[in-house]
C-alpha cells in the first residue's frame, strides 16, 4: 500500500521514489536511492490560490542528488585508507634496511646511488634527532642572566627575601631591623622602595615569606613572636609568648626562645608554621589570632636531648613538614600519622652544625640541603638513605644562605660566602641530573646569601651581603617584574625656590595703585635679594669695637652695661688700680650717681656718718645678774 505523506507545501511519496536495496559483495554497503525531488501538490497549490490568491510561499525546495553525494564520501574513504597503509609499507622497509645496516659504514666507492642516498638521508635524520634533543638540554637548563638591575636595602646583609605570587611585589629584610617593601610597577630606574618599616623592633630579619594569595606576609626576626603583616606593612597578627619557666614546651601556648625559621602551607592559606631554639616547630592559625598553637612538633637529637630545627619547610602538598636541625640531622614529619615521632629521619645527612636551607622540588619527590658544613646534597624521599648528588667546597658565613630548585626542577642554585683573599662573590648553578657546574655567575663584592628564582618572572633575586639585592633576567623569556621599572627614566621635579603668591591684574589701575607683573621668578628672586628684610640677610661683620660684637649688638643687660661702662675705651694696664679709682672721687662726692640717689628716699641720713674727734663712744653697760 503506498500512501502519500505531505509535510507542509512539501510532500513526497516514499513508496513510490524508494527503490529495493539489494545486497552485494560487501558488508554494509547500500544501494543508492534515487535522487528526492520535492514534489509540489497541485490541488493544494489550487486551493491557496484560490483562497489566499497565491499559489505558494516562497522558493521551491532545494533537490539533493544522493549519488554524488556518495561517491564524494567514497572517494574521501579511499584516500583515508590508503595513506596510513602506504606509511606503514615506507616505515616497515625502512626498519628492514636499518635491521640490515650492522657494522661499520661501507665506502662511499663501493655504495651505488640509490644506497648513498638512503644512507645521507639517515645520517640528516640522526643529527637532526642530536641537534633537536641538545636544543632541549639547553632549554631546561637556560638560567636568565643576559640583563640585570640593582636594589639597595642599606649597607647591611640581606638576609630574607620573597616575593609574592603574582610578582608585582618584594619584600627583604636585613640584619639591620628594617624591612622594605618595593612594588614593581610603581618604581622607576631608580629603584626605590617605596615603604621601609621595623616590624620586630630591635630584632634582625631572619626570613620573609608571602602567602599563597599574595595578601599576608610572615615576618621570622629574632624575637620569640612572629609577625603578620599585610601588602603595606599594617601589622594583623602576632603569635603568643611562651611562658620559659615551663618544662614541657607542649604546655606553652607560644615559643619561649628566639625564632629561626618559618613559613606557610602552600595548600591551606590560613596555616603557618615557625621554628624556634627552643627545639619546637608550631603551626599556627591566623583567623585564631595566634593566642595558642595549632599543633607542636618536638626535634629530638640522638641522645634524646632537644636539638633546635634551623629550617624547615611544607612539601608541594602541604602535607608532609621537613626539618634541619642544628645536630645535622634531617627529619620528615606527616601529621596525618603522628606528631610523636618523625616519619623519616637522617641522623648523619650533615656534619654537626646548622642547616641553612631545606627545599623540596616543584615536581617529583626530591630534596635539596644546604648545611654550614660547606655541602649541597640532593635526597630523594623515596629512598632516604643516602643522598643522591653532592656538592662540597661551598663556604658560607651566614646561617640563612639558600639552596633552590628551578622552576623546571632542571637546575639547582646556590650562594657562596667569600673566603679571605677573595674579591667577588658567585652563585653557583649545577645541573639536577648530574650535578655538574653548568655556570658561575658573579654577583657583588660581598658574600651571596639569599636566592629566589620566581616561577612566573622566571627572574632571579640574589641578596647580598653588603645591602644589595640584584634581579637577574632575560628580555625575551622573562615577564614583568624588574623589567617593568628598568626601563623606565628617573625625571627631576622641578621645585621652584620662590612660593609666588596669588597676584591680582589691575591694568586700568592709577600707577599708585598698580602692581607690578612679573614676566618671571627669577626676576623677582633676584629683585628680593636684594631688599635685605625679605631676604633676611645676616648682620654684617663689625669693622670697630672689642671683646666681640660690642659695637651693634642688641638690648641685653650685659651688653648695655658693656656699652655704658666704656669698656671700649682702653685701660693703661700700668697705671695703679688705687689710684685710677680715686681719680674719680672728688667727681663721684659732687654728683652722685650710683649709689647715693639710691637710698636718698628710704634712707635720707647716711648710716655712714663721720664722727667728730672729741666724741667718744658711750661705755658699755655692766652685765648684771
Amino acid at each position: 500500500m503506498n500512501k502519500k505523506i505531505s509535510f507542509g507545501k512539501i510532500s513526497s511519496n516514499f513508496g513510490q521514489n524508494a527503490e529495493k536495496i539489494e545486497p552485494t559483495g560487501t558488508i554494509g554497503v547500500f544501494g543508492p536511492p534515487k535522487a528526492i525531488e520535492a514534489v509540489e501538490d497541485d490541488t493544494e497549490a489550487q486551493e491557496m490560490k484560490q483562497v489566499m490568491g497565491i499559489s505558494s510561499f516562497g522558493k521551491k525546495a532545494k533537490t539533493f542528488d544522493i549519488k554524488e553525494m556518495i561517491a564524494q564520501v567514497k572517494a574521501t574513504a579511499k584516500e583515508v585508507t590508503k595513506k596510513p597503509e602506504e606509511d606503514d609499507f615506507q616505515e616497515s622497509e625502512d626498519d628492514d634496511d636499518e635491521d640490515d645496516f650492522i657494522g661499520p659504514p661501507i665506502p662511499k666507492d663501493l655504495i651505488p646511488d640509490d644506497e648513498s642516498n638512503t644512507v645521507k638521508k639517515k645520517v640528516k635524520e640522526s643529527d637532526s634527532d642530536s641537534e633537536a634533543s641538545e636544543e632541549d638540554t639547553i632549554d631546561e637548563l637556560f638560567i636568565p642572566c643576559s640583563h640585570e638591575a640593582q636594589m639597595t636595602h642599606g649597607s647591611k646583609a640581606v638576609t630574607a627575601i620573597s616575593v609574592d605570587p603574582s610578582g608585582a611585589r618584594l619584600a627583604s629584610g636585613s640584619v639591620d631591623y628594617d624591612v622594605s617593601f618595593w612594588d614593581f610597577a610603581g618604581m622607576d630606574s631608580n629603584m626605590r622602595s617605596f615603604r621601609t618599616l621595623q616590624p620586630a623592633d630591635n630584632h634582625p630579619i631572619r626570613g620573609l615569606h608571602y602567602s599563597s594569595t599574595g595578601d599576608l606576609l610572615l615576618v621570622i626576626s629574632g624575637a620569640s613572636q612572629a609577625k603578620v603583616i599585610d601588602r603595606d606593612g599594617f601589622e594583623k597578627l602576632e603569635t603568643v609568648k611562651g611562658d620559659m619557666y615551663i618544662t614541657d614546651q607542649a604546655r606553652t601556648k607560644g615559643h619561649t626562645a628566639g625564632l629561626l625559621a618559618g613559613c606557610w602551607n602552600p595548600v591551606i592559606k590560613e596555616e603557618f608554621l615557625t621554628t624556634s631554639a627552643d627545639g619546637t616547630v608550631r603551626t599556627w592559625d591566623f583567623y585564631e589570632g595566634g593566642k595558642n598553637h595549632k599543633q607542636i612538633i618536638k626535634c629530638r637529637a640522638q641522645n634524646g636531648l632537644k636539638v633546635s630545627p634551623s629550617c624547615v619547610n611544607y612539601n608541594r602538598e602541604g602535607k608532609v613538614i621537613s626539618c634541619g636541625c642544628a645536630d645535622g640531622s634531617l627529619q620528615l614529619w606527616d601529621f596525618r600519622k603522628s606528631s610523636v615521632a618523625p616519619a623519616m629521619q637522617i641522623r648523619k645527612a650533615h656534619q654537626p652544625g646548622e642547616v641553612t636551607s631545606i627545599c623540596f622540588s616543584h615536581v617529583g619527590h626530591n630534596l635539596l640541603t644546604r648545611s654550614c658544613d660547606e655541602t649541597m646534597k640532593l635526597w630523594d624521599i623515596r629512598n632516604f638513605k643516602q643522598s643522591v648528588n653532592e656538592v662540597t667546597d661551598l663556604f658560607t658565613r651566614y646561617d640563612t644562605t639558600d639552596a633552590i630548585f628551578s622552576p623546571n626542577d632542571a637546575v639547582v642554585a646556590t650562594g657562596v660566602s667569600l673566603k679571605k683573599g677573595e674579591k667577588m662573590g658567585i652563585v653557583l648553578f649545577y645541573d639536577t641530573a648530574n650535578f655538574k657546574l653548568i655556570r658561575k655567575m658573579q654577583v657583588a663584592q660581598s658574600h651571596t646569601i639569599k636566592l629566589f628564582w620566581h616561577t612566573k618572572l622566571n627572574q632571579i633575586f640574589v641578596g647580598t651581603g653588603n645591602g644589595l639585592i640584584k634581579c637577574y633576567y632575560d628580555e625575551k623569556r622573562s615577564l614583568r617584574g624588574a623589567t617593568l621599572c628598568a626601563v623606565k627614566v628617573h625625571r627631576k621635579a622641578q621645585h621652584s625656590e620662590v612660593v609666588s603668591m596669588q597676584q591680582v591684574i589691575t591694568p586700568h589701575a592709577l600707577p599708585l595703585f598698580r602692581q607690578e607683573r612679573r614676566k618671571t621668578s627669577r626676576k623677582q628672586m633676584e629683585k628680593d635679594r636684594l631688599d635685605p628684610v625679605k631676604s633676611h640677610r645676616p648682620d654684617l661683620p663689625i669693622t670697630s669695637g672689642q671683646g666681640g660684637r660690642v659695637a651693634s649688638s642688641g638690648g641685653t643687660l650685659s651688653s648695655y652695661v658693656i656699652r655704658n661702662l666704656g669698656l671700649s675705651k682702653r685701660v693703661d694696664d700700668d697705671q695703679d688700680p688705687r689710684e685710677a679709682i680715686l681719680k674719680y672721687a672728688k667727681e663721684a662726692e659732687e654728683n652722685p650717681y650710683w649709689i647715693t640717689p639710691a637710698y636718698s628716699k628710704t634712707q635720707p641720713q647716711a648710716c655712714t656718718s663721720k664722727l667728730n674727734e672729741n666724741d667718744e663712744p658711750e661705755a658699755k653697760k655692766t652685765k648684771t645678774e
